[in-house]
């Protein structure tokens, strides 16, 4: 690398959680001398002549400055040094990138991160041992390959650094603390529990008059649906409708987690605190039809109870908060298989791209 060019980063992406997952790196990255930092992709439209991506509605949630946001029509014939990227597809040519780094978007028990497609990058920031596990296991990756670098997921980071204010956060969304709070946060999938049971659900814990419940649909559903409006007439006080990007300071803020399918699960579990999954069968066996490599046996859902009928969810609810520490030993080895360097990984990350790009530690 030449000393006095500067190092050209991309990062492309199509949803806000593909960039929240690279926001802590581009953070850091943006403060370092010598390097540039520019976005791109956008919020995605599928149009007859094909995807169209809108940056500035993106990028304007997290306030980038205009300058380091550049249209897919002017990445495809400009050169970058490094890429990174959380969704499969490279959204310009691969001649354009030297380096080529996946940062993933999340781990599931679908392990949707882990297909051929991936194999476009020639980089892979792992999230932990599990998914470098399952690249070797389907042959993409061999035990020993270069190409997997040990990262962690740095969106994670503030839910082990210690750095979110609970006081701020019952603050924001008028809570006062003295109910337990339930996070729901379903998957996009096609067949995700907000579309099976989710309604249901949510009427049920509300008519408890028991708790303070923060929904979070899904930011880019398959299905487009509109759940902010669908799910409206069932706010009131105790029952808030989410439409922050950023998941993260919702899991630290809740007593319980209800999901299904999605990587949260996972993510929740560096907390340590009661689980429950929303049963979704029909979305497990498209998964598996469409060829993901889904895992009930390893981890799976075995950090919590699971509601195969909304009528169960008031009993189950009250039952894994009263029993909180009943998966704990679960959870803990969970967390430990999925995800490296908790609370660092975003050090880890800047570290990596330091040695090997600005020839320092």
């Amino acid at each position: 690398m030449n000393p006095t060019k500067p190092v050209t980063v991309l990062f492309t992406g199509y949803a806000p959680v593909h960039f929240l997952c690279f926001r802590p790196i581009y953070e850091q990255l943006v403060q370092l001398s010598g390097v540039e930092v520019y976005l791109s992709g956008g919020v995605r439209t599928e149009t007859e002549p094909g995807f169209t991506y809108d940056g500035a509605a993106m990028y304007a949630p997290f306030h980038i400055q205009p300058e380091r946001i550049l249209s897919v029509e002017e990445i495809q014939n400009r050169h970058f040094d490094v890429l990174f990227s959380a969704n499969k597809r490279i959204l310009a040519p691969l001649e354009n990138f030297e380096t080529r780094i996946q940062i993933f978007h999340g781990v599931s028990f679908r392990n949707r991160g882990v297909r051929p497609e991936n194999l476009a990058y020639n980089v892979f920031f792992l999230i932990g041992p599990y998914m470098r596990r399952k690249f070797v296991e389907a042959g993409l990756l061999a035990e020993d390959d270069p190409r997997g670098v040990p990262i962690g997921f740095p969106k994670t980071d503030p839910l082990v650094t210690g750095e979110l204010d609970r006081g701020e956060l019952l603050q924001r969304y008028g809570f006062d603390g003295k109910r337990p709070i339930l996070l729901y946060a379903p998957t996009g999938q096609a067949y995700n529990s907000l579309e099976t049971m989710g309604e249901e659900v949510i009427a049920r814990l509300a008519a408890t008059g028991k708790y303070d419940l923060l929904i979070k649909p899904h930011d880019h559903p398959k299905n487009e649906i509109d759940w902010f409006q669908k799910l409206a007439p069932l706010e009131d006080a105790h029952t808030r409708l989410v439409r922050a990007l950023d998941i993260v300071p919702l899991l630290y803020l809740s007593d319980l987690l209800i999901t299904d399918a999605s990587s949260v699960a996972n993510e929740y579990a560096l907390l340590n605190r009661p689980l429950v999954f929303l049963d979704v069968p029909q979305l497990i066996e498209q998964s598996k039809a469409q060829g993901a490599i889904v895992d009930l046996e390893t981890w799976g859902r075995r950090g919590g109870l699971v509601v195969e009928h909304p009528e169960q969810v008031e009993e189950i609810v009250a039952t894994s908060l009263s029993e909180c520490d009943r998966f704990s030993e679960i959870r803990t080895g969970i967390a430990s298989d999925l995800f490296y360097n908790h609370g660092h990984a975003t050090d880890a990350a800047v570290s990596w791209f330091k040695h090997k790009f600005l020839n320092s530690i």
